[in-house]
């Protein structure tokens, strides 16, 4: 759709008012960028995922002097068709599979527009009362679908990492024994602290680590077993140990989804280990909290209930767009304790009475997350959203079987969650008597890592990728709202084709067996 003309001396115009848009302005221009995501979607399919960009070209082509007079807005929106979209990753698109989907469905996109346009700062029940009941509405409809108590503390954050964060501060003013608002954490008599987890957890928790002051060499990483799942048995091992040696325990965190492999923590015997020694248990479920609703996976995945704390993901799983990130405490007022700062300008009549979210975390201004949840559940119910949850966990399901009937791949890991790990190992590589056990791992793991490469720069498809114990892998997330199994098959089809090309050109290389 052709932009429409501007006013004359629209911009001039503009800064001589020193005002707003006129609100017809607004929606003339509105409705072209509604033209521009409704096209952007009817294409999406026509779209590379990602273009390898220069980024000296890129910083050139966006390099602008600060505007000293406004602009048409049409030339801004032409300016962003043209030059910052074809820049990005689209990781909107139903063949985007890297890291962990955050799919935005279009209601949700509607819900940021219009909070966006409220800009309400819900910190205060009295700043922003709908907007404080309706986080409580949608935490609770959450907490429903991951199976934790409704009852619980909650709020919506920015992040998994910041939710980790919050929760384990909360965890540390817990584990120690005297008033640490006052004093702090410095100064004789303030025993070392120890933060258990498994070796597959995700980086924000040694990031909590740093942040606190706890120190990275006091996150102590509990081997896994052979599905990459924390073992309660080396766990209170750990504990006891560390008892023992006159160290404190802080919290253990507990992963359901992990971000390699898609492993999931045993909740029921770690959260045993918890209750012996009396630690906190906080659960990471930020991707795989929420699967327990689909369909095909009911009554095989634990409900994270046991655990002190909680986070979960709407951003991954529920085609919520960024940011929207659920952290609970069943262990009521201790993130209040922690956090609870009231300046006399920010008292009001209300206290006692209502949930103040600022009191939950240290975040004062606040946006609105809630609105877009509470449109994305209402639009497509709870049946809705496990339905096109359990469709990709189907499409999932597709592609290991896929894998398996291939002689050169294999899935080295599985898991309940439409995550899939792929490994090339093609049998010239594997039959080779030339190379050693360590050289044919170096040289697999070279093929696959120049395969990913390869992948993403053809702009079909985008994935990431893990070391595990196997090596090198590939991920294929999925769980875009608009995936379906074909987008999946035609990326199957092009990493095989460029697999093939990629283990051509190696041989080609002259005492191949040298080179990775």
């Amino acid at each position: 759709m052709p932009p429409t003309a501007a006013p004359e001396n629209w911009g001039e115009k503009m800064a001589e008012e020193a005002g707003d848009w006129d609100p017809a302005a607004f929606e003339e221009y509105g409705r072209e960028v509604i033209s521009l995501i409704r096209e952007h979607f009817e294409t999406i399919r026509d779209i590379p995922v990602a273009v390898p960009r220069d980024p000296r070209e890129l910083r050139t082509s966006l390099h602008a002097e600060l505007p000293e007079a406004g602009e048409d807005f049409s030339r801004i929106l032409a300016d962003t068709r043209e030059k910052v979209i074809p820049g990005l990753v689209q990781w909107n698109h139903p063949s985007f599979h890297g890291y962990f989907p955050t799919s935005a469905s279009l209601p949700g996109v509607l819900a940021e527009t219009l909070t966006a346009a409220l800009n309400v700062n819900s910190m205060l029940w009295q700043t922003s009362p709908a907007a404080s009941a309706l986080e409580e509405v949608v935490l609770r409809w959450i907490a429903r679908m991951a199976g934790y108590p409704e009852d619980a503390d909650g709020l919506l954050v920015s992040g998994a990492s910041l939710a980790n964060l919050y929760a384990l501060t909360a965890a540390r003013d817990h584990a120690l024994d005297f008033d640490v608002r006052e004093r702090g954490t410095a100064g004789p008599g303030v025993p070392t602290l120890r933060i258990y987890t498994s070796d597959q957890a995700h980086s924000s928790v040694e990031k909590a680590a740093i942040t606190l002051g706890t120190g990275l060499a006091n996150v102590v990483r509990v081997p896994s077993d052979e599905r990459y799942r924390m073992r309660p048995d080396l766990l209170d091992e750990a504990i006891r140990r560390d008892l023992a040696a006159g160290l404190r325990p802080l919290a253990v965190v507990a992963t359901v989804g992990t971000t390699s492999v898609g492993a999931a923590d045993p909740l029921g015997p770690i959260a045993e280990v918890c209750a012996r020694h009396d630690v906190w248990l906080h659960v990471d479920a930020a991707y795989g909290g929420l699967y327990r609703i689909a369909p095909s996976l009911a009554g095989t995945l634990e409900a994270p209930a046991v655990g002190d704390s909680l986070v979960v993901n709407p951003q991954k799983t529920l085609f919520v767009p960024l940011d929207a990130t659920a952290l609970y405490c069943r262990r009521r007022g201790a993130l209040a304790n922690t956090f609870r700062l009231v300046p006399e300008y920010l008292r009001t009549a209300h206290e006692g009475d209502t949930r103040d979210f600022m009191d939950l975390s240290p975040q004062l201004g606040r946006g609105f997350r809630a609105l877009k949840l509470w449109w994305v559940i209402r639009s497509f119910g709870r049946a809705g959203l496990a339905s096109r949850l359990d469709r990709s966990v189907g499409i999932a399901d597709w592609l290991r079987a896929s894998v398996s009937r291939h002689p050169d791949w294999r899935c080295p890991v599985s898991s309940s969650y439409p995550l899939v790990c792929l490994r090339y190992e093609p049998e010239v590589i594997r039959d080779d008597d030339r190379l050693s056990e360590v050289r044919r791992r170096e040289v697999t793991d070279a093929l696959n890592a120049r395969i990913l490469r390869a992948v993403n720069a053809s702009g079909t498809t985008f994935l990431s990728h893990a070391v595990i114990r196997d090596g090198y892998v590939m991920r294929l997330s999925i769980g875009n709202i608009r995936t379906v199994r074909g987008d999946v098959e035609r990326a199957w089809g092009e990493i095989n084709r460029i697999a093939e090309k990629e283990l051509a050109e190696l041989m080609s290389l002259e005492a191949w067996t040298e080179s990775a």
